[in-house]
């Protein structure tokens, strides 16, 4: 976690948790676990646990002290809404948030039955935009519970992409990214299925990323669809000063 990412679309990562359990095709390869793991062996503290859920209070507030305004992926390693984070803990999360109101915060979740749930016990300044992430057809309801939150920016994360998804659901959706399984064991992604999406988010003006193709080596793959990247971002209005606390 810190202050920088090498992740396409994000600036910083903040992980007030680490671990998750796979709950869908898409995690069957997740870098994350492969990351904690590794940690692990080498004797990091943190992730002494290696992917188990594991509440890390000490950097609730790590946000508070970058007094520069920048894009935080909150719980890159994680998953906020895991059945093993309480409901307390969730709402100091998202009070952090809150509070850091000059940074912009991507919360992204595969369980939106449990961010639903508790979506109308929670803040939503408009600093924090909140999605979810979809790899093929089959979970396409979990846009469905998003649209029902009251984020100031609901996004879909479609990566790893596996599978074709048909006919995305836009309606009250405000960004799309999408992008292709890196690492060992990766998964094909076929750019029709990369083109539907986009041409459809062109047609319904909704701000559309493509992070990459992937593969084992996807710096040699790349990002380029059709000639050139695309970098789009929701318009949102810049985050507020910082403040001292």
């Amino acid at each position: 976690m810190g202050d920088k990412s090498k992740i396409e679309w994000t600036d910083a990562t903040w992980n007030p948790v680490t671990g998750c359990t796979k709950i869908s095709p898409g995690c069957k390869n997740c870098y994350a676990v492969r990351m904690a793991n590794r940690l692990k062996a080498m004797g990091v503290h943190r992730y002494r646990n290696g992917f188990d859920v594991t509440l890390q209070p000490d950097v609730l507030h790590q946000p508070l002290e970058w007094t520069r305004s920048r894009r935080v992926f909150v719980n890159s390693m994680s998953d906020l809404f895991h059945e093993d984070i309480s409901d307390e803990y969730i709402k100091v999360v998202f009070d952090v948030m809150e509070k850091a109101a000059w940074h912009t915060f991507q919360v992204l979740t595969k369980r939106s039955d449990r961010l639903l749930a508790l979506s109308r016990e929670l803040p939503w300044p408009d600093n924090v935009w909140m999605g979810v992430s979809i790899e093929n057809d089959d979970y396409k309801s979990r846009i469905n519970d998003l649209q029902k939150v009251p984020a100031a920016v609901r996004f879909l994360s479609l990566e790893p992409l596996i599978r074709q998804i048909k006919n995305v659901p836009l309606s009250g959706i405000d960004w799309v990214i999408v992008g292709g399984e890196s690492g060992p064991h990766s998964r094909p992604m076929d750019p029709e299925w990369v083109r539907i999406i986009r041409d459809k988010c062109i047609g319904m003006g909704v701000p559309f990323f493509f992070k990459q193709w992937g593969g084992v080596r996807k710096k040699i793959t790349g990002r380029i669809l059709d000639g050139r990247t695309w970098d789009e971002y929701p318009v949102t209005q810049q985050p507020s000063a910082a403040m001292t606390y």
